[in-house]
């Protein structure tokens, strides 16, 4: 009988469906991204967290880091996804064995920002920071961001970033994974994420990965079967085994896991890239018993 193992989903959103409403309504002439197309024109929502956490246990997902994800519009220069500390805290408060908050990043309210990061990290214990620069018109090396580095440092958490192409209407050549390495230049402990693969620079990020060794992949946003072979050959070799991570970004989990498993990687890197790397960075073992304390 193939072993159950309690997968770690380390990109997803506030899936609830108030905030699905408010995202598409804010959509309204901006270009909708391909994905969102291809799964009938909106991101999936459950009606409750309840309902949420039992879908989750049906497809074999232990954790899911929610993102606290904010999107300015390139075209229409304001916030078209503004999401809460609280609507990500509402996951983690209610459920902190099943959902891990990372916390969001606004290049142009830095100060506000960093404040905001801190309270969630120390006060909400969130276990990281996800930033998406597209729309801000910035690449992930500029000098905007450094503050933010600066910070993931001082508290020790990982930065997750998409690197890549970028399917909204904003310009892909921002998300070059090669800026990674400017970063790390800079910040060498920094410990990054570059989510969503890469693509189309997957080698790019690769690359970066084998250079530092706190640069992970996250193998998200994508079903399995659609990934180049160059990625699937790196998740299956010794160091690539160390440093991937899964994701889906709202696709279906159960699916997305079937799928990775048809791709024949070696137990144990299928094992690392679901579950025990991302245990490891986030430190969720470590998380899980700090709440198990707080509820005695």
């Amino acid at each position: 009988m193939e072993e159950r193992i309690g997968a770690v989903d380390i990109m997803y959103y506030v899936a609830t469906p108030e905030f699905i409403a408010r995202w598409n309504a804010a959509k309204g002439g901006e270009l909708v991204c391909r994905m969102e197309r291809a799964l009938g024109g909106s991101l999936p929502s459950f009606p409750s967290l309840e309902a949420m956490v039992a879908a989750m246990d049906e497809a074999g997902v232990e954790r899911v880091c929610i993102t606290q994800c904010k999107m300015w519009s390139y075209r229409h220069h304001w916030m078209y996804m503004d999401t809460a500390l609280e609507e990500v805290a509402q996951y983690t408060t209610r459920y902190p064995d099943r959902f891990v908050g990372l916390a969001g990043y606004n290049p142009f309210r830095i100060p506000e920002s960093l404040r905001e990061i801190e309270r969630a990290v120390r006060d909400f214990g969130f276990r990281g920071v996800y930033v998406h620069v597209y729309g801000f018109d910035i690449p992930l090396h500029d000098r905007r961001m450094y503050p933010l580095y600066a910070k993931c440092v001082e508290l020790d958490v990982p930065v997750s970033m998409q690197v890549g192409h970028v399917l909204e209407g904003m310009p892909s050549e921002h998300g070059r994974p090669i800026y990674l390495d400017r970063i790390l230049c800079d910040f060498p402990t920094l410990k990054v994420i570059g989510a969503h693969t890469g693509w189309p620079w997957v080698e790019e990020l690769i690359s970066v990965c084998y250079k530092w060794d706190t640069v992970w992949l996250g193998v998200d946003a994508w079903m399995p079967k659609y990934l180049k072979p160059e990625l699937v050959q790196f998740m299956n070799s010794r160091l690539g085994q160390d440093r991937c991570l899964w994701g889906t970004n709202g696709l279906p989990w159960k699916e997305s896991l079937a799928q990775l498993r048809a791709l024949g990687l070696r137990p144990e890197a299928y094992r690392r890239l679901v579950r025990d790397n991302a245990v490891e960075l986030f430190r969720l073992d470590v998380a899980a018993a700090a709440g198990r304390g707080a509820d005695r």
